[in-house]
């Protein structure tokens, strides 16, 4: 990259956040960090998330967040109003384009919200879990990620799908989709070391260290095998907010973290619900940036859609999904977890 380009890239990136600071409103709750120093504080990006909100609050409660931030792109189906009362609840707003803000917004409701505390970015088609998470919850996980030194958990996607059409999905409640949405199928996932120059957002992680090589990048899996999407699977959702640490620098990761050696799941239920509804809505409001909306909204003129096959797997246990190459677990995690955490 010549002078003229770093300095007209650096021109537009200044220009960019400028604009985007001036658009951010602070909609409710406190200005500053929330909860107390070392609590995990759920980052949540949301556009229309009323069909998510109860069980999202619900499931983040219970693994023990001490509160949220709502990073809103324009709601207009009720998820503001039914936000207003929760105590525990940041709400900011900001309807610039998605794909321009969508880094920013991560990167500063961190920032000033999550400050001296861990930052767990959650979508809200997601459940983020772990091994031992119904025994220690998010309390007990970040103890042993402080012992370590250690200031992220990578985590990877596993897609959940039910035995049938998608469209039937569109008549359940999300509690019933997660009930429903029993399968995954790991059959054209590809790995990459993490520091590979494969990876797309290599950049982002170049000052990360990972405590085991075994913990890899992953693309692909069954949305590439029905719709063609090479999605990444792999994320940073788990990030310690301190020194030398600047999260959310993209969707997928945060830069200067020092990663466990074991890996986090997350539960995506990207189908659950009327999703092509939502792909048409995106497609429509002109907010996708890569295209992938409307490879599944075409797919979705056939009524019978479905991700199951043959190939599809039932068991999502750490152990089943360590063998199917898909999770790592470490001894010392496994030892901390046995001696009562």
């Amino acid at each position: 990259m010549s002078l003229l380009e770093k300095l007209s890239r650096r021109w537009r990136l200044w220009r960019e956040g400028r604009r985007f600071k001036r658009s951010l409103r602070h909609v409710q709750g406190t200005a500053g960090p929330v909860g107390q120093p070392g609590d995990v504080v759920v980052v949540a990006l949301v556009r229309d998330g009323a069909y998510y909100l109860e069980d999202f609050l619900r499931y983040y409660r219970g693994l023990g967040a001490a509160g949220f931030v709502f990073c809103d792109n324009g709601s207009s189906d009720g998820t503001l109003e039914r936000l207003r009362d929760e105590a525990d609840c940041v709400v900011l707003q900001s309807t610039l384009p998605w794909g321009e803000v969508e880094n920013r917004f991560r990167n500063h409701a961190a920032k000033v919200h999550c400050a001296g505390r861990w930052c767990l970015y959650a979508d809200m088609d997601e459940q983020f879990t772990f091994e031992g998470a119904e025994r220690i919850g998010l309390p007990g996980l970040v103890r042993y990620l402080e012992s370590r030194g250690q200031t992220a958990l990578v985590a990877q996607m596993l897609e959940m799908f039910p035995d049938g059409p998608l469209r039937a999905a569109a008549g359940w409640s999300l509690a019933e989709s997660v009930e429903r949405f029993r399968f995954h199928d790991l059959r054209e996932v590809a790995r990459y070391d993490y520091h590979s120059p494969e990876v797309s957002f290599r950049y982002a992680l170049g000052q990360n260290s990972v405590a085991s090589d075994r913990i890899k990048v992953m693309f692909g899996g069954v949305r590439k095998r029905v719709f063609g999407e090479d999605c990444c699977l792999t994320k940073h959702p788990l990030v310690f907010v301190g020194e030398g640490v600047e999260p959310g620098v993209h969707p997928h990761a945060s830069a200067g973290v020092i990663c466990a050696d074991f890996t986090g799941l997350i539960l995506h239920y990207k189908f659950a619900g009327d999703a092509a509804a939502r792909d048409a809505d995106t497609l429509a409001r002109g907010v996708s940036v890569h295209g992938e909306d409307a490879k599944r909204l075409e797919a979705f003129a056939d009524e019978g859609l479905s991700l199951w096959s043959d190939a599809a797997r039932e068991d999502q246990s750490f152990a089943a999904l360590e063998a199917e190459g898909f999770m790592v677990r470490s001894e010392g995690y496994l030892r901390y977890l046995e001696a009562g955490a």
